[in-house]
């Protein structure tokens, strides 16, 4: 499939946003339970959640660049009962909105109490938006995957290892920036979040690396055989019928050599899990900016790289019929 660098923005700078929020709600549940330091709302939990909300809006506003007609983008959400894009196009804003009242509230210090949890916990505002907008990044990243997994003709996106890796991926990266945004605002939960983004790192490593080895793994289930219902052993394509390319030909295949995608390839697995793990360890030994702001610059850069070969991998049963145009 054509990457399209608007899809590319959209799906990591969300996922960095979920992340980073479930980071920042992670701490307040900790602190819940006298497992870490209770934060101060404005500086930590309200600031937080407004960059969590910056990522999300930045990404949402990239996806319209993807849009033929963008003032009838709002038509996307009519299928929902049928569509995962229409889903996602409506938990996307459920998830920043939910987002941005955690915030204001954290901000402004609203947090009265709703109930009273088993063991004398309190229940106040700020958890119960916080747990609907955890249910909500979660929902947000089921629905992002499904649009690519749910496609039976791409065997490259058809395995769960699609959704898992898209929530490790987003979580990872969000956990990765609330390190190095802990340095300043939160610095006794930097080990907190750079042990859990190291961990969460090593996971996407696997999850991606066992979906490029079950991807290499597959073997297309339409041939030119099968196309043009013609049983020989050798059929040779020299022409697609026409001297230049199609909508076919532009919208269904990247147009890079082998080459060139094992470079992104490995290019992705240094940049995106790699380095990143090699610097949140060093960062694990001496909580730094120095190394922790790299580490998200360079692992957001890693995987755009990935989204990019995520989508370029897809190999669509038609590119077997437009091979040589003559």
């Amino acid at each position: 499939m054509r990457p399209d660098l608007s899809v590319i923005l959209l799906t990591t700078l969300i996922g960095a946003g979920q992340g980073l929020f479930l980071a920042v709600f992670t701490a307040q549940s900790y602190a819940l339970l006298d497992l870490l330091p209770t934060q101060d709302g404005r500086s930590f939990h309200a600031t937080g959640s407004l960059i969590a909300l910056a990522l999300t809006a930045a990404g949402l506003a990239s996806s319209f660049f993807h849009l033929g007609r963008p003032e009838r983008g709002w038509r996307a959400a009519a299928q929902w009962r049928t569509s995962w894009l229409s889903r996602e196009v409506i938990a996307l804003p459920a998830f920043m909105g939910a987002t941005f009242v955690y915030g204001v509230a954290h901000w402004y210090g609203w947090r009265p109490v709703l109930a009273d949890l088993p063991g004398g916990i309190p229940l106040d505002f700020t958890l119960a938006a916080g747990v609907l907008t955890t249910l909500l990044a979660f929902t947000l990243f089921v629905c992002t995957g499904m649009i690519y997994a749910c496609l039976p003709f791409l065997q490259e996106w058809r395995s769960p290892l699609t959704v898992i890796n898209f929530v490790l991926l987003g979580g990872a990266s969000g956990f990765t920036l609330a390190a190095a945004f802990s340095v300043g605002a939160a610095p006794e939960l930097t080990r907190f979040f750079t042990a859990w983004a190291l961990i969460l790192t090593l996971l996407g490593m696997g999850g991606r690396g066992a979906s490029l080895v079950r991807n290499r793994r597959l073997r297309p289930r339409s041939t030119l055989q099968t196309a043009i219902g013609i049983k020989h052993p050798r059929i040779v394509q020299k022409s697609m019928g026409f001297q230049a390319g199609s909508f076919n030909t532009r919208e269904f295949f990247h147009g890079r050599s082998a080459g060139a995608l094992r470079w992104v390839r490995w290019a992705f697995l240094a940049a995106a899990f790699v380095v990143p793990a090699l610097l949140l360890a060093g960062a694990l030994r001496q909580p730094s900016a120095v190394l922790l702001a790299p580490a998200f610059m360079v692992q957001f850069a890693g995987l755009m790289a990935e989204r990019w070969f995520f989508f370029a991998e897809a190999n669509h049963p038609q590119n077997l019929y437009y091979q040589a145009v003559a």
